[in-house]
This record gives structure tokens, C-alpha cells and sequence, in this order.
């Protein structure tokens, strides 16, 4: 087995909420050490976010940040700003997704950080981006969604869209940015210098058009919402079965025609598999409203499993629509290793999702559990070269802050 990929890197994730702290979680599961910062009290907003476990923490910041240790450090103070400085040159990455303009204010924006450190890759994620028009805007993934002109094609026709329940731009964006971060890391092999990534929520889900700006700009078509299935690609949606909701993609040719043949064979009409109106798919989309009227009942009348083990033997890809119940117990995801669990030392036995890495010659799986508000105030100023007289003024005076239970003993070491 070799060292995880990124084993020797340091990234300091100065970020909260969502898209920051799930690059610093892959970076982590890749190997790198990930610190962070948090400041002082209440700590990253996602602490008291869904689902809320007490005033410390929610499974949501325990998903998020595991793999990391935490600091809490108070950056009005002078020595708070100095531990900071400190960390930050040490770092080889350094993560944030404040507005922006708001670090440049402390002190830690890209060109302050880099003049110190030229090495650093300074990663930012907001939600329009460092510049044009709307930079200076305030703004969440569900802004983006409404943006981008995803919203705008889901849903019932002449109903308000629906939330997609799922933050699809700020874990798309920190997707992008842990490749870009990599990719500056490699850069750096041949340049010796870091660079600053620039990522928005908006640029990422316009950027997941794969045929919206295409239908507009080629065709002058403007794409609308749909409700349950594709107009462009019959036979391509949700169907509502005997007992819930089942998924088909007989879209392709032959997928069509053997379906098309079992419906026909199982009580449908006559000669629907040999109707030459559907054998193409421009045909299937001009009539598309008679296609359903037969496939629709026929899919009512039988459960899902019947269902499935019917496609399955002729080859059309299908699934129920399962709910996170069944996803938990999915055999598949089992055998991926999707779900892990960990020791809390608080909380017990977490069982939560694992991220999709999947390498022949390493693990990636997270031990380390999400760190406790300042866990590892101690054991990081020890690292940076602060003396034990230091630590413990400022820890004394709150520039160095962790809750009662997290507060280490500047003799008597620091957490596992």
C-alpha cells in the first residue's frame, strides 16, 4: 500500500458552512493535514445547523469536518494574528469561501497570504466570484440554483419550481475546487509559486448545462419544466407504480423496442412494439403523449419489484426512487464502503456517507473524528513555535478559545 496522495501537505480550511469545509474533508481523505480555524464562541455557523446533536456540534459539521484538527483563535488580538500569520505560512493550501474583500479586510486575503508565502494555493469559493458586477453580492447555492437556469426546468409545468433538497452548487463547486487545488499543487512542482482559484456557485451550475444554452443558442428553444420525464428523450422519467415511484430509461433504440415488445407481450396493445412511429426518437418525442398513455397504466399496475426484475431480464436500466432508508440499507453502497462509522468520543457511534475516492493502492477511509471548538489549540501552537508561557497567556486571555471540555493542558499535552 503507497502514502495517501497528498500525505506532507498542509491546509489551513478558514471556511464554514458547506463548500469549503467538504474540500478541506477530501483533502483530508487524500492525505493532507487539514487545521481549522474557527472563531472563537460559536465557531463555524454549521455547528448549530441540521441535524443539531447540542450546542457543540450537528451531524452536518461532523460529516463536513471530519479528518481535521480544529484551532479557535481570536484574530483581534495581535497574538491571534500572529498565530495566524504563523499557520498560514506553514500551510500549502488554504481554503476559504468568505464574501469577497472580507479577508483582505484581516489581513488574509491572497495577496497578503502569498507576499508571506509564495508557495500557498489560496482557494476561494463564493457565489459570484472575485470579479464582475455581482462580486460584492451575498449569496447561498439555492441563489445559484435560481441563477442559473437549472430551477427553471424542474418541476411541474405552471407550478413554482421545487428545491432540489440537495446543495447541488456549493458540493459541485467544491468538487471543482479540489481539482483545481490539485492542479495548482502540480503546477507548483515546475513554477515554485502557488496561485489563487477563483470559484463561484454561479459559474459552477451554468457550467452543468450540458444542452439548456445549446437548445437556446442552436435552436432559439427556450427549455422548460417538463414534470416527470424528458420531452427530448422518450422514454426517459418517473412513473408511478402499484406501490412507489419507479424510474425507466428505454430512451435508446433498442432499448425501446424490447420494451416496447414486453408491455406488448404483458397486456398492452397490440402492435405497440411494431408501431414504426416510435422506432426512432423522433418519432417517440412527436408522440410522446400516446407512448405515455400506455406505459403510464401499465406501470401502475404492478410493484415495483415486479417491475424491476421485468427490465432487468431485458436489459432496461431502472430503479425504484428509494428513500435514505433504503439507501442505507442498499447492498451496493454497502459493498462500496459509502457509509462509515466512527468512534465519537462524544456522541457515540457515527454512522456517516464516505466519500467516493476509491484507489487500488491506498485507503481513504477517515478515522478522525470532526475536532471539538479549539480541541487543538495546544498541539498546534506547540507545532508553530509558540513556548509554553505563550500558550498559556493566550489561552488564559481567550485568544486562544476552546470550550471547558476541549481545553488542553499546556503540559499536559494534546488530544489523539
Amino acid at each position: 500500500m503507497q502514502d495517501r496522495p497528498l500525505t506532507g501537505l498542509r491546509v489551513v480550511d478558514y471556511s464554514h458552512f458547506l463548500a469549503g469545509p467538504y474540500v478541506g474533508r477530501c483533502l483530508a481523505a487524500l492525505g493532507a493535514e487539514v487545521i481549522k480555524v474557527e472563531r472563537p464562541g460559536t465557531g463555524d455557523p454549521g455547528r448549530q445547523h441540521a441535524t443539531v446533536l447540542d450546542d457543540q456540534s450537528s451531524g452536518y459539521f461532523l460529516q463536513l469536518n471530519m479528518g481535521k484538527r480544529g484551532v479557535s483563535v481570536n484574530l483581534k488580538d495581535p497574538r491571534g494574528r500572529a498565530f495566524m500569520e504563523r499557520l498560514c505560512d506553514s500551510a500549502d493550501v488554504f481554503v476559504e469561501n468568505y464574501r469577497p474583500g472580507v479577508l483582505d479586510r484581516l489581513g488574509l486575503g491572497y495577496a497578503d497570504l502569498s507576499a508571506r508565502n509564495p508557495g500557498l494555493v489560496y482557494c476561494s469559493i463564493s457565489a459570484y466570484g472575485h470579479t464582475g458586477p455581482d462580486a460584492h453580492r451575498a449569496g447561498f447555492g439555492l441563489i445559484a440554483e435560481a441563477k442559473s437556469g437549472i430551477m427553471a426546468m424542474v418541476g411541474t409545468p405552471g407550478e413554482p419550481p421545487p428545491l432540489l433538497r440537495i446543495a447541488l452548487g456549493d458540493m459541485y463547486t467544491a468538487s471543482h475546487a479540489v481539482s483545481g487545488i490539485l492542479a495548482a499543487l502540480l503546477g507548483r512542482v515546475t513554477s515554485g509559486r502557488g496561485q489563487h482559484l477563483d470559484l463561484a456557485l454561479y459559474d459552477t451550475l451554468v457550467s452543468m448545462h450540458e444542452y439548456a444554452v445549446q437548445c437556446y443558442t442552436l435552436a432559439g428553444e427556450l427549455p422548460a419544466q417538463t414534470g416527470h420525464d424528458v420531452p427530448t428523450s422518450t422514454l426517459y422519467g418517473v412513473f408511478r407504480a402499484a406501490d412507489a415511484d419507479v424510474v425507466i430509461a428505454a430512451q435508446i433504440d433498442p432499448a425501446w423496442r424490447r420494451f416496447a415488445t414486453l408491455i406488448e407481450q404483458t397486456g398492452g396493445p397490440a402492435g405497440f412494439a411494431e408501431d414504426e412511429r416510435f422506432h426512432n426518437t423522433d418519432g417517440r418525442n412527436r408522440h410522446r403523449g400516446e407512448i405515455l398513455a400506455v406505459v403510464r397504466p401499465w406501470v401502475a399496475a404492478r410493484p415495483v419489484a415486479d417491475i424491476l426484475a421485468q427490465l432487468d431480464a431485458i436489459n432496461i436500466p431502472s430503479a425504484k426512487v428509494q428513500r435514505i432508508d433504503d439507501v442505507l440499507a442498499d447492498p451496493q453502497l454497502q459493498a462500496r464502503g459509502m457509509f462509515v462509522e466512527q468512534k465519537h468520543p462524544r456522541y457515540g457511534t457515527l454512522r456517516l456517507p464516505n466519500l467516493p475516492f476509491r484507489f487500488s493502492d491506498c485507503e481513504t477511509d477517515i478515522d478522525l473524528a470532526a475536532p471539538g471548538l479549539g480541541q487543538h489549540n495546544v498541539e498546534v501552537a506547540r507545532e508553530l513555535g509558540f513556548g509554553a508561557d505563550e500558550i498559556a497567556a493566550m489561552q488564559a486571555d481567550g485568544v486562544l478559545y476552546a470550550v471547558p471540555e476541549e481545553a488542553e493542558s499546556v503540559v499536559g499535552g494534546g488530544h489523539d
